[in-house]
């Protein structure tokens, strides 16, 4: 529900949506804050018609697509019947005080009526019909459309009467006074032509296009009527194409009233209102509620989608909408009058709301940039619930926001009240004798400032920039020199890259001061020819500069980055050294030093000779002959040449193994030949 005030009346919005960031630890609050009227209260794509049944009990809204009607109970406050049409609906209406009697005019000039168990006939009026009337004393239907004739369907004979021969082209719209039931059609040229059903002859013409153009009104075209609505037995109000309203009093040609919407839209729908004495009129951008006296605004609806079609709901201040959404709207304003019987409880929902107000749509939520999560180290929330992604930042809950920023810097507060006192006392020394200083927040573009405003007034130049005399006293720029968020980071890149050629600028600036100060010293002296050209000389080596300048602060940056990634390199290098080492025991091993482990490292990096020379050393080799017969290996290295290798040996008639060896500590090959065993005496 969205409430908003408008002229001071409120209005409540009952089918509007949740508008609130959707995020996971708020969804039993909007639950809370959201109404559902009427339930299924929609339509698949678009609503085109919507009215209420004369007993109030049921509404029947017509929309595709597919082309349907639907009906529901306000008793039970949900859908009572859906009916799908073979073509779109242009208007419909209720003829009896339920929807046991319904008349639909279609697109494909069909007009369908329907009875309480569904469709009943369907008949084709001879041209494209707009709108139609029901005249009741003679069960008469008055359809109108894009002819010149009026068509007469008589319900009690069931048979197409004489038609009523008019002036006009085309036929826009129609309608039957409820007193006296004086019939009115508006034209598409602008007039209103009255006729008596009794009489079957007009008895009155209105020219409303004439009168529709007052002072002040910018029309585009013949204001065409659009639209008509009878008021008692003696007001009448027409809307037209170029989005005027004029009242009348039936006794007058002329109007008694032109309100214009000044939207240049067609009118499409017209209301009374006769408790307040108001009238409602429509188009497709906006509701307004006027007073028919003066044409006072009262207050004004203006939904988010173009309306179709607006009911009233008779004796209250319910107002439904058919808009160019699959929504229909629902607003209440208590101003125009209570809520219907079905929905009473409306009333004190809306007494509760004036007790207790809302916040503001986003009061409850914190917008934050990516830098501002950088800061608090909430990074890792990226795409999460508790982050609602919305334009260049974030949505977070308030709450949340407090929470992390207390964490992330406790003493905050203390911060921000000391930094209140150090104003309040600033601003206490105002009225003191004032001498001049510097500000404590970017200095040296103050100084800047100063001496650029004593250039121009030691050279006297009579037309000086205000924003450069002005910029130090000048209340919008104040804060630039007072809040420290402001200062001016003169190693960061973006101004080293720039300043280059704001000093190019500012150089070139007082050039041209000193050249306007000698112009007006000697005005009478004519140009000295080539002079000229040696400006742009002198422009051409300025732009040089300044471009070599900012190459130069380019190469400076490029070295003092990799200089700093270099360090931090370094840094990383150390502390991984200087990072303690974890070794795992596997299941059998007993630890005994960290030495011994290494030992174990560098033995295993050992050759199989040094390993057997230290266990003999050690006394851990133990070969010894057994009864049943043992074979022992003896390794002797001998460097032999490669012939002798693929010989073999001589001693053992070449019967021995020979294995080509690799030594890393001589960096050669090596022979290793394995002897024929010798067998036990």
């Amino acid at each position: 529900m969205q409430v908003s005030s408008i002229n001071n009346v409120k209005i409540y919005n009952l089918s509007h949506g949740k508008s609130l960031p959707e995020v996971r630890h708020s969804w039993i609050a909007n639950v809370q804050r959201r109404i559902e009227l009427i339930q299924d209260f929609d339509m698949p794509t678009v609503c085109t018609a919507i009215k209420v049944s004369r007993d109030g009990q049921y509404i029947l809204a017509a929309g595709t697509y597919k082309p349907r009607i639907r009906c529901y109970d306000t008793c039970q406050l949900s859908l009572k019947f859906e009916r799908c049409l073979d073509s779109d609906v242009v208007t419909f209406d209720i003829l009896s005080d339920d929807y046991s009697k319904l008349v639909f005019l279609h697109i494909d000039r069909y007009v369908e009526f329907h009875s309480q168990h569904g469709h009943y006939y369907k008949t084709r009026i001879p041209k494209f019909g707009r709108d139609f009337s029901y005249h009741y004393p003679s069960c008469d239907l008055y359809f109108v459309g894009a002819s010149s004739e009026i068509y007469r369907l008589n319900l009690e004979q069931g048979r197409f009467l004489n038609s009523l021969q008019t002036d006009a082209t085309q036929i826009n719209a129609c309608d039957i006074n409820p007193v006296h039931h004086l019939f009115a059609a508006g034209t598409l040229e602008g007039r209103v032509e009255c006729w008596d059903p009794r009489m079957r002859t007009r008895v009155a013409l209105l020219d409303c296009a004439l009168s529709s153009v007052t002072e002040g009104t910018e029309v585009e075209g013949l204001p065409s009527v659009s639209a008509l609505r009878f008021n008692s037995s003696l007001g009448m109000a027409v809307g037209t194409t170029t989005g005027q309203v004029l009242l009348y009093d039936l006794r007058s040609s002329h109007p008694l009233l032109v309100k214009d919407h000044y939207y240049g839209l067609p009118i499409h729908s017209l209301h009374f209102h006769e408790q307040l004495d108001l009238v409602l009129s429509a188009d497709s951008k906006i509701i307004k509620m006027w007073h028919r006296d003066n044409g006072k605004i009262f207050s004004s609806i203006e939904p988010p989608t173009n309306i179709n079609d607006v009911c009233v709901c008779p004796g209250s201040g319910m107002i439904f909408t058919a808009n160019e959404d699959p929504k229909m709207s629902t607003f209440y304003i208590p101003a125009l009058g209570p809520a219907p019987r079905w929905c009473s409880f409306l009333d004190n929902l809306t007494e509760e709301l004036e007790e207790n107000p809302e916040s503001t749509v986003y009061d409850d939520y914190k917008f934050v940039t990516r830098k501002d999560l950088e800061t608090l180290g909430l990074t890792h929330l990226i795409g999460s619930p508790l982050l609602r992604a919305y334009m260049h930042g974030f949505f977070m809950d308030i709450r949340l926001y407090h929470k992390v920023k207390t964490m992330a810097n406790p003493f905050a507060y203390e911060e921000y009240r000391k930094e209140k006192i150090r104003q309040k006392i600033e601003e206490s020394r105002v009225q003191r004798v004032q001498l001049k200083k510097l500000p404590k927040v970017n200095k040296e573009l103050a100084i800047k400032l100063m001496e650029e405003v004593e250039d121009e007034d030691a050279l006297s130049v009579k037309k000086t920039k205000k924003g450069t005399t002005s910029i130090l006293r000048d209340d919008r720029f104040k804060v630039m020199f007072e809040n420290p968020d402001y200062q001016v980071d003169e190693q960061s890149e973006e101004f080293r890259l720039l300043n280059p050629i704001v000093s190019k600028v500012g150089q070139k600036r007082r050039k041209q001061l000193q050249r306007l100060a000698e112009q007006d010293g000697d005005d009478e002296e004519e140009e000295v020819e080539g002079r000229a050209s040696s400006e742009e000389e002198e422009s051409s080596d300025d732009d040089k500069s300044w471009v070599e300048e900012v190459r130069v602060q380019r190469r400076l940056l490029w070295a003092e980055n990799n200089a700093r990634r270099f360090k931090e390199r370094k840094q990383e290098d150390r502390d991984a050294r200087l990072r303690p080492r974890f070794y795992q025991i596997k299941d059998g091993e007993e630890f005994r030093s960290f030495g011994d482990v290494a030992r174990k490292q560098k033995m295993q990096k050992a050759s199989l000779e040094q390993r057997v020379k230290r266990e003999e050393s050690l006394g851990m080799l133990d070969l010894a002959d057994t009864a049943v017969g043992s074979k022992q290996l003896t390794f002797t290295l001998k460097k032999v040449s490669r012939s002798s290798a693929i010989m073999g040996c001589r001693p053992c008639s070449g019967k021995c193994l020979i294995i080509m060896v690799y030594q890393l500590k001589h960096r050669s090959w090596q022979n290793l030949i394995l002897h024929k065993p010798v067998s036990p005496l």
